[in-house]
């Protein structure tokens, strides 16, 4: 069995990674860790085993950049208040409420992970836990506490689909 050519792999993953990076970076970062991921993922894209879940090979790729993407940010001067910070709908495929987005970057960063890995990319809890070097049952009760957290932060019902 060969691999796809990798211009298919990205057209078939690139929203679902994009939806990833922009829950865990946010906006500003996410199109930066999108990129980057899938320029990680061009180099190690050749030694990929035949079979394997590409979906989940990316979004561990995408956690490892978003990563890299909050160290850097937090290693960032803080801006002046001359400047007030805009909000932008840049990497935030499917809709435009600042409100949500806002609340999910707000959760602790296993939460936030495991929210948008399992209900914006659809991996299921074994995989996350690889991810984040957890179990199952901790994966599923960082997604279950964040998607509490969202829900008395925004007063509404939270449906598997955050977009």
């Amino acid at each position: 069995m060969t691999l796809k050519p990798f211009e298919d792999v990205v057209a078939e993953h690139g929203p679902t990674v994009l939806r990833v990076c922009r829950a865990v970076v946010g906006p500003v970062d996410a199109e930066d860790a999108w990129s980057e991921t899938f320029i990680a993922a061009m180099r190690a894209y050749p030694d990929l085993r035949p079979g394997s879940n590409v979906e989940a090979w990316l979004v561990t790729i995408a956690h490892r950049k978003a990563l890299d993407h909050i160290r850097a940010r937090d290693r960032r001067p803080v801006p002046t208040d001359e400047l007030p910070e805009q909000t932008t709908d840049r990497g935030l495929p499917g809709g435009h409420d600042p409100e949500l987005w806002n609340a999910v970057g707000a959760l602790p960063m296993k939460q936030r992970a495991a929210v948008a890995y399992h209900y914006l990319a659809g991996l299921p809890y074994t995989e996350i836990a690889v991810i984040l070097g957890n179990s199952p049952d901790a994966s599923r009760r960082a997604a279950a506490d964040g998607i509490a957290a969202l829900r008395k932060t925004l007063s509404i019902s939270v449906s598997g689909d955050i977009t």
